[in-house]
């Protein structure tokens, strides 16, 4: 049996082009996840799908790299489906772990991916450094000004209103504002003992 994986790293990407492919591949049961492949990260469905494999079907996914990011992870993956003789197959690049062709070519290009992946976070640390050297700073700008995180304070002061109405009247989340205000959380932890 074909059985699929599709994979997107967050909610607002799309599935059709990876739905569609192992379709018309012929996966009889696809499995489709939102979830980051950075190593480490844990994939339910993906767990899901490994577990749904029996003995002689065939793990296809779109493109190699939707097994996850690490070659490490991705070469184990592969290795612990052949022990459960359970084959893989990758449709962009057309690999095949049947064979011994499909299998060293698995290995050089996860090694590619790998090499990359590391070449691009090099040069995203060196534009970071350049930019710091600069003056400027990365990261997300601030949610809370000066001036509101005084409103914050005085408003806690207070005690007059709730947390959750301060962090709306600032216009951020709860879990922001306890960011902001750490001492608000273990003192609303305390009152709930």
């Amino acid at each position: 049996m074909l059985v699929g994986y599709a994979r997107v790293s967050t909610q607002d990407q799309n599935l059709d082009l990876q739905r569609d492919a192992l379709t018309k591949a012929g996966c009889q049961k696809i499995f489709e996840e939102k979830k980051s492949g950075k190593a480490g990260t844990r994939r339910p469905v993906f767990e899901a799908a490994l577990a749904y494999l029996r003995p002689d079907d065939v793990l296809v996914v779109w493109k190699l790299d939707r097994l996850g990011r690490s070659l490490v992870e991705m070469m184990r993956t592969i290795d612990a489906l052949r022990r459960e003789k359970v084959h893989f197959r990758s449709l962009t690049e057309q690999f095949d772990s049947d064979t011994a062709h499909g299998r060293f070519a698995l290995q050089m290009h996860g090694a590619m991916a790998e090499y990359f992946l590391d070449l691009n976070r090099e040069r995203t640390l060196e534009g970071l450094k350049a930019a710091l050297a600069r003056g400027r700073k990365g990261g997300r700008p601030k949610k809370l000004s000066e001036a509101d995180i005084e409103a914050g304070r005085a408003l806690l002061a207070a005690g007059t209103i709730s947390v959750a109405e301060i962090a709306r009247r600032l216009g951020i989340s709860r879990y922001t504002f306890y960011s902001y205000f750490p001492r608000a959380r273990a003192s609303s932890q305390a009152r709930k003992s």
